[in-house]
């Protein structure tokens, strides 16, 4: 009788521990799971995900002072007076003269072309600086798509405006690789004679 009363209470031992057991790694389990959702929630650990902060130039609208302005000055080298007109768009524009001529030969052509440059942001003062930073990259840009311009498309406005906005375009590729963000809105001839 003693060894059936053992073999009885030997099964019960081995069962009770496999559910201490399976007990045991469900709350190791539940409590991971509820210390991950809490640190994701930002209730331990320092927080979840920071959220990033938007640092792109900001449109500036006329009258409002712009916190990144290149410093300006007049005639005098005293600072003009900033004053905006009623219509038009509610953005101050701000312009950026570059400071040489730009020559390079036509595609499939004998022609040249010589062009004076402006362009045109309504943000912040950064796409200013960041022009003049980037100057010597975007110029670069800039001869590639004259280069690649064939004479027949500078005989029309239409052909000049798509020739403005590939120009525009390739300042923004320049500015956006090495800043994060573009920020021209036109480029403008300021004089142009092809040959």
């Amino acid at each position: 009788m003693s060894k059936d009363k053992q073999q009885t209470e030997t099964p019960p031992k081995k069962k009770g521990m496999m559910v201490k057991l399976l007990v045991g790694a469900g709350l190791l389990g539940a409590g991971g799971g509820g210390a991950f959702a809490a640190m994701q929630a930002g209730l331990i650990g320092g927080g979840g995900h920071e959220k990033k902060e938007d640092n792109a130039p900001k449109l500036v609208r006329k009258g409002e002072a712009d916190p990144f302005a290149p410093a300006s000055g007049g005639k005098d080298g005293g600072e003009m007076a900033d004053v905006h007109g009623d219509g038009g768009s509610e953005y101050r524009t701000s312009y950026y003269v570059f400071s040489e001529d730009f020559t390079s030969n036509l595609k499939d052509s004998d022609a040249l072309i010589q062009v004076s440059l402006a362009c045109s942001t309504r943000r912040d003062g950064r796409v200013l600086i960041w022009l003049r930073k980037h100057e010597l990259a975007a110029r670069s840009a800039m001869l590639q798509v004259l280069a690649d311009t064939p004479e027949a498309d500078l005989a029309t406005m239409e052909g000049k405006t798509r020739l403005q906005q590939r120009l525009t375009h390739a300042i923004n590729d320049v500015l956006a690789r090495a800043e994060g963000f573009g920020g021209v809105d036109a480029v403008y001839f300021k004089s142009f004679i092809v040959q």
